[in-house]
């Protein structure tokens, strides 16, 4: 037996091994029953629920709950069309319109049912590690490290030098563009039982419905279904970036990604190849988001600055209109303080919320002029409009007296708003 027969053998036993795997999935997923069972319909529920129970739709919902879900039941057993349209509204995101099509209760637990027990669990399988959004544990936060870590590897990797480029890639009006035969190929390849994917169908349809062109494209954002599925689309895209473009520097979060190579021209070459790619798929890419630049400049990916030292450290800041943004707010929310809409504790938690968020990067400084604006806008003029600074002071005496004793040096924890002096 030559090297070839021995390569073409090992490549069959690791196919069959991933045969059985997925045979292994299918047996437990691609169950209609798991979707239909009554105790997982209320599970969904009381996720569904989660952050908007103080809808009326949905306090109607959970007051007839059994009845509800029974009634669910019946009909997904039937094989009834349970689509009940969409609730549109338009979001203002960034000075950025964006429709937004949110489902009704009743379709959202059947939505949430099916996801969690047959697509996530077999489609996530067919995605690469560094593929996140909208997955257990794989959030903004997840795609932020991995891009941390990718900068450092490729540090080492590359010679211990930053000597390299970045291409990020943005995608226009993606979910817009996703078309459904695609989408219904990828459900028929991992899944065989007729009734999940006629009830998958049932819920995609309605995203292209009274279009004047007749056209099947389009996921609705707001839907959860859309949301696994518009991760799973370019898949194929991404195993082809790795495997036969070689560059395994590369993530994607849903429609942001970015490769990190050596070479400038072969990033551009990459981008030439992806962008046929992309385009026999209805995806188009943004030119104008869409960059090389040198690791030693800053680059922007997922609204957080990078730049990768020649010593190899990651520094990473804040894009400038996210901290205008926040400034203005709390100006904004000032006003309808002092007019009495809102109280200090509904603006704290806002601002705790940004905090929180922003204090992920190098932000110290930042973090710490915004906690001296929300002092003098919320705090009593007889507190000195200074409540809590003297913390900041304390902070500061702390990482000083670490450093002369040749401690690491901690990072700083900016000023904390406890309950208001006056309560």
């Amino acid at each position: 037996m030559n090297s070839e027969e021995r390569r073409e053998r090992r490549y069959q036993r690791r196919k069959a091994a991933r045969k059985r795997q997925r045979d292994k999935r299918l047996k437990e997923y691609d169950d209609f029953d798991q979707v239909t069972d009554a105790n997982n319909l209320i599970l969904a529920f009381r996720k569904s629920k989660s952050g908007v129970d103080w809808k009326a739709s949905v306090q109607r919902y959970e007051m007839n709950m059994l009845r509800n879900v029974n009634n669910t039941v019946k009909s997904l057993t039937a094989g009834e069309d349970v689509s009940q349209g969409f609730i549109v509204f338009w979001l203002c995101e960034r000075g950025k319109l964006r429709m937004i099509k949110s489902v009704h209760i009743k379709e959202r637990v059947i939505q949430r049912a099916l996801c969690d027990y047959a697509l996530v669990p077999t489609l996530r399988n067919g995605l690469v590690y560094d593929n996140g959004a909208s997955m257990e544990g794989k959030g903004i936060h997840f795609a932020l490290n991995r891009l941390e870590a990718h900068l450092h590897q490729f540090y080492r990797d590359n010679g211990f030098s930053n000597d390299g480029y970045i291409l990020v890639i943005d995608f226009s009006k993606y979910f817009d563009n996703i078309l459904h035969e695609p989408v219904y190929d990828i459900l028929a390849q991992n899944f065989s039982d007729d009734r999940i994917l006629n009830l998958a169908g049932q819920l995609i349809r309605p995203f292209c419905a009274g279009r004047e062109d007749g056209l099947q494209i389009s996921l609705g954002i707001g839907s959860q279904i859309s949301q696994i599925l518009a991760i799973r689309f370019p898949s194929d895209i991404d195993h082809f970036i790795e495997q036969d473009l070689g560059v395994h520097y590369h993530a994607r979060y849903n429609d942001d990604s970015y490769l990190i190579h050596q070479s400038k021209e072969y990033l551009w070459h990459c981008l030439e190849v992806l962008e046929e790619k992309f385009r026999e798929k209805g995806i188009i890419i943004n030119r104008k988001k869409t960059q090389v630049i040198k690791l030693s400049s800053w680059f922007t990916f997922l609204k957080w600055r990078y730049k990768l030292t020649d010593t190899g450290g990651v520094v990473k800041k804040p894009c400038p209109e996210s901290i205008t943004r926040e400034r203005n707010k709390l100006k904004k929310l000032k006003k309808r303080f002092d007019a009495g809409t809102v109280t200090f504790e509904d603006v704290r938690c806002q601002f705790d919320s940004w905090e929180g968020y922003i204090k992920y990067g190098d932000s110290t400084r930042t973090v710490e002029n915004m906690c001296n604006l929300f002092n003098r806008l919320f705090v009593l003029p007889e507190n000195g409009g200074n409540y809590g600074a003297h913390k900041v002071q304390k902070r500061r005496s702390e990482v000083r007296g670490n450093a002369d004793t040749g401690r690491k040096k901690q990072s700083v924890n900016p000023v904390r708003r406890s309950d208001p002096p006056w309560d």
